[in-house]
């Protein structure tokens, strides 16, 4: 299936929104306060707040560019406001007012006349009519100024380019820059309604290109869309051609409830989990989701960002370090013995249960990657306080699970996989008896390189408990990225079959999720090779796959593009040979596409078109008796004319030992290892080192095939996939050099739809023509 990076709009379906839309403001705002927008109606805008310092400010923004949504859904870029009118009802409450010091400010970013960059603030209060917390407010920015007091303090604004406008919400009592903890968090909201605009720039051109469904789920993350309005994140989706699941990470630094506690703030261990902002803005995506047709997914880890997970929940390794990600900052894992942490985790699952029914879409829920973490040196985090209490008091130490073990050790970590999987199982329940007496959904979400890496076979003990086989969840997801995107493609395949002999879900009872890019310079090549896994995953027949994740798809203009509709399920190409054999007199043309301009001195500019010769042949000369015409015409009826392929053996090419040559294991060179790669495709190359031509080989005879390493002949550990492709059972370690020997056929097709054979003329002894064309294959 065919994928497009997508850079910007060139044409594609647009139509027109309203500047200032409420689905395209984003919130910006310090941690650890919380904020979140959503818009509760077409024309209306609202911010729920927690402030926790003094000094916390929520910045509600509209941006003049579109830095959110994917290319082909983006509104256009408009930095002149001359001559528009914003206008709104404003609404508060737990917010400083707008009358008062420190109330509600615009803040404009932008440039003067003379293209100096400026900042104007802008007191709401100038403009508005009505009291402090119920008025309406008219922006007209071809008279706006800014300055407290007008018109004393005026500072004109210049309207014809602005960047951003940035309102400010700020808690009772605020003191800028001030960290001192609030007595208790302050609940704060605003709501901007009837939402109206005006004049010259009130309309602004966005993508509506509707990709046709490819067959694909999506992925989200609050933790990546916290500043953005749920409706904008489904807008996307739905667009970009996803049905299905819309599963989403509910994250592990955004939406939990946090208190002052030893100078920091951390989770409490009762009470509500969810904080304010969270519970509206999930409320709100869940009902998105669902009036869009998607089914959305509310996924759980045992992640939680460092700075707010108390220490007792920690995962420990043996010398006492915290169990610590490579994110920045960092975040911890909750210790699966832990009480107080479990049973938090089971109150946030029960609370993203409500606010599914709330939403009246179906209860379902992820569990995802739940594991005992594994620091960069290999050791298990095994031994904070509670799991070594669970663990029988004293466990027995593992400095590196990458050593050979001994059998205590490796019963360790069968019982902390025991444990693991109690406390997944233990939330599973939760969430059903939750949703009780509705059904609820629950999978687990198992990421295979860290759980099955063949550098340290015994973690899976405790990462890939066999507590965890089937049935115990409706179905297993599983991801690969890392060996995905790092074409480790000997452990994605080797771990595929482990996890379902370990388990016992079928390819129908697992899903896969595919990605992910974390650096958008990576785009190119990452997003090729997570496009081709999931065409791997949806030949192995998963129940669902899933792009992970939404934000990056976006970024980097990701577009799946659907497969193409056929009349009937007709094959382009039939396996077969040419029945005939080609005779002496038979016809070989090898030929390039080259554009030759001649300029008015006589000088050419060539530019080859083509890297690689397409051969076309003349079969009829082959043709000696009616009963190999009998033969050809039965043929070509089959082949339905030009529309199947078929295999032919080119008599004057056909071997990677020269042109004709019995094949050996070392004629041709398909690559060096790296100890990650395990596939190779079969390649031919002609001429020398200063002007090589490499040809790719998609149908080699596979009983000619002979493969070497090192030059030394390997006959096992190996096999021939479709599309002349080898793959090793282990990648071959770094710098060793794969070649291989084979014969090959050419995939070629009919040239015409029509076969013209005179009986006649056939009858006098001149052969028929029969013109055969090369097939180009799409070949990894």
């Amino acid at each position: 299936m065919a994928f497009w990076l997508c850079r910007k709009r060139e044409g594609q379906d647009s139509d027109w929104i309203q500047r200032f839309d409420p689905r395209f403001w984003t919130v910006n705002f310090p941690r650890p306060m919380m904020a979140a927008l959503t818009a509760p109606a077409p024309d209306a805008l609202r911010v729920d707040a927690t402030f926790l310092r003094k000094g916390d400010l929520a910045g509600v923004i509209w941006d003049s560019v579109d830095r959110h949504d994917h290319p082909l859904l983006a509104y256009a870029t408009d930095r002149d406001y001359s001559r528009t009118t914003l206008r709104f009802r404003w609404r508060s409450g737990g917010i400083v007012a707008l009358d008062a010091p420190n109330g509600p400010t615009l803040t404009i970013e932008g440039r003067d006349a003379a293209g100096t960059p400026r900042t104007w603030y802008v007191r709401l209060w100038n403009y508005a009519q009505g009291s402090p917390t119920d008025a309406a407010v008219t922006i007209a920015f071809s008279q706006l100024s800014g300055g407290y007091v007008l018109p004393e303090e005026g500072d004109p604004v210049h309207p014809a380019d602005i960047d951003r406008l940035f309102l400010s919400l700020v808690p009772p009592g605020y003191v800028a820059g001030n960290t001192e903890v609030l007595a208790a968090p302050a609940q704060g909201w605003a709501e901007l309604t009837g939402i109206a605009c005006s004049g010259r720039g009130a309309m602004l051109p966005i993508g509506d290109a509707i990709v046709p469904p490819h067959g694909l789920a999506i992925a989200t993350g609050y933790d990546d869309a916290t500043d953005q309005v749920p409706e904008r994140l489904v807008r996307n989706a739905l667009h970009l051609g996803y049905r299905g699941s819309l599963v989403h990470y509910v994250g592990m630094s955004h939406f939990m409830r946090l208190a002052a506690q030893d100078g920091a703030f951390l989770v409490p261990g009762s009470g509500d989990p969810l904080c304010a902002p969270a519970r509206a803005w999930h409320r709100a995506f869940f009902a998105a989701a669902g009036a869009a047709g998607f089914s959305p997914v509310a996924s759980l880890s045992y992640e939680l960002l460092a700075q707010h997970c108390p220490d007792a929940w920690q995962q420990r390794a043996f010398d006492g370090t915290p169990a610590r990600t490579g994110w920045d900052p960092p975040s911890a894992l909750l210790s699966p013995a832990s009480k107080p942490a479990m049973t938090w985790l089971r109150d946030v699952a029960s609370s993203f249960v409500t606010l599914m029914e709330e939403a009246g879409v179906p209860v379902r829920f992820q569990i995802g990657e739940p594991w005992w973490w594994i620091t960069t040196g290999g050791k298990p985090c095994l031994y904070d306080p509670a799991a070594k209490v669970a663990l029988g008091g004293n466990p027995v130490k593992i400095a590196d699970v990458g050593d050979s073990l001994t059998a205590p050790q490796k019963d360790l970590l069968d019982q902390a996989g025991g444990l693991l999987a109690a406390s997944t199982l233990a939330l599973r329940d939760a969430v059903r008896a939750a949703a009780a007496p509705q059904p609820a959904e629950v999978v687990l979400l198992t990421f295979l390189p860290g759980v099955l890496d063949p550098d340290r076979p015994e973690v899976a003990r405790a990462n890939l408990p066999l507590g965890w086989a089937s049935p115990a969840f409706d179905r297993l997801q599983i991801e690969d990225y890392d060996w995905l995107t790092g074409g480790a493609e000997a452990s994605r395949r080797a771990a595929y079959d482990a996890v379902t002999e370990r388990l016992g879900y079928p390819a129908a009872e697992q899903d896969y999720l595919a990605g992910f890019v974390l650096d958008a310079s990576d785009a190119d090549a990452l997003w090729r090779r997570i496009d081709a896994g999931i065409e791997d995953a949806t030949a192995r027949g998963h129940h669902e796959c899933v792009v992970w994740a939404l934000p990056q798809v976006c970024r980097d203009g990701f577009t799946r593009l659907p497969s193409p509709v056929h009349e009937d399920d007709m094959l382009p190409f039939d396996d077969v040979p040419y029945p005939l054999a080609l005779g002496r007199d038979a016809t070989v043309m090898p030929e390039f596409s080259t554009s030759v301009a001649v300029t008015a001195s006589g000088f050419e500019r060539r530019n080859s078109l083509w890297s690689n010769a397409r051969l076309r042949f003349d079969v009829g000369p082959g043709i000696r008796s009616e009963n190999d015409l009998g033969v050809l015409l039965a043929f070509f009826r089959a082949r339905r004319g030009a529309a199947r392929g078929f295999r032919l053996r080119d008599p004057s090419d056909h071997s990677s030992n020269g042109m004709t040559g019995l094949p050996t294991s070392v004629d041709q060179v398909l690559g060096s290892g790296d100890g990650l790669t395990a596939r190779f495709a079969l390649v031919k190359r002609y001429g020398d080192n200063g002007a090589e031509q490499l040809r790719r080989i998609t149908r080699p005879k596979a009983d000619s095939l002979a493969v070497s390493l090192d030059g030394t002949a390997v006959t096992t550990g190996w096999t021939l996939d479709p599309g002349g492709v080898v793959r090793f059972s282990t990648a071959p370690a770094e710098g060793v050099t794969v070649r291989a020997g084979f014969i090959f056929d050419v995939p070629v097709r009919f040239a015409e739809d029509r076969l013209e054979v005179s009986g006649a003329v056939f009858a006098a002894g001149e052969a028929p023509s029969v013109p055969v064309i090369e097939i180009r294959e799409d070949a990894a």
